[in-house]
């Protein structure tokens, strides 16, 4: 959950720890202090105005590769505590590595829904990912084991949300600048030539049927 909405993690984590719902491990009460819960909760109040506005929400995705995916792995890490335990690294990497999986897959979707001019697409979307991390979390505080069913679920859906994705933005890429490649051709050629040369086309056509 942290990949798609990390500040959210961090409060409502920290909130659960603070008035006793959810006993966190030594590794994760710094998430409990009241100066991290004020500093999480405003920053989760601007990610969420920012995760509404169509190409702000890219820029804000772009800028938290670099945040999201390391904090994915110390919360994961912090679980088991930062004493380089071998259960505390494979933690990190699989956390890591998961919030990298959910981030790429967040941000390439939202990506390919800012190609619309309207924004409706884009709200409802990110209202979907506010309601998808107190429920993950719910999850994983009460129910572990449908938790790790909905996580693995999760994953192979990213990655296949990912590559549907990738294809839709690379074909729009292609279909961008081949338009403006025919366009600037189009427009070197004199005006005789590209008469002639659309004359002879039709002719050939015509010799064809």
């Amino acid at each position: 959950a942290s990949g798609m909405r990390l500040y959210a993690v961090v409060f409502l984590t920290g909130l659960a720890g603070y008035l006793g719902w959810v006993p966190l491990p030594d590794g994760l009460k710094l998430l409990e202090q009241p100066a991290l819960l004020w500093a999480s909760g405003i920053m989760l109040a601007v990610e969420f105005l920012a995760d509404k506005i169509p190409v702000v929400d890219s820029m804000w995705d772009a800028v938290h590769t670099f945040i999201r995916v390391p904090a994915g792995a110390a919360l994961a890490a912090g679980v088991f505590g930062f004493d380089g335990s071998q259960m505390a690294l494979v933690a990190g990497l699989m956390g890591g590595t998961l919030a990298a999986t959910s981030h790429a897959a967040k941000a390439s979707t939202r990506a390919a829904v800012n190609t619309s001019p309207e924004p409706f697409s884009n709200i409802g979307l990110s209202l979907l990912g506010d309601a998808a991390v107190p429920t993950l979390l719910w999850l994983a505080w009460e129910h572990p084991l449908g938790f790790a069913v909905v996580l693995g679920v999760g994953v192979l859906a990213s990655v296949v949300l990912l590559v549907l994705t990738f294809k839709f933005l690379r074909a729009l890429l292609r279909r961008l600048f081949g338009r403006s490649a025919g366009a600037e051709n189009g427009a070197d050629m004199p005006m005789p030539v590209r008469g002639r040369l659309t004359n002879e086309t039709r002719a050939d056509r015509a010799a064809e049927v």
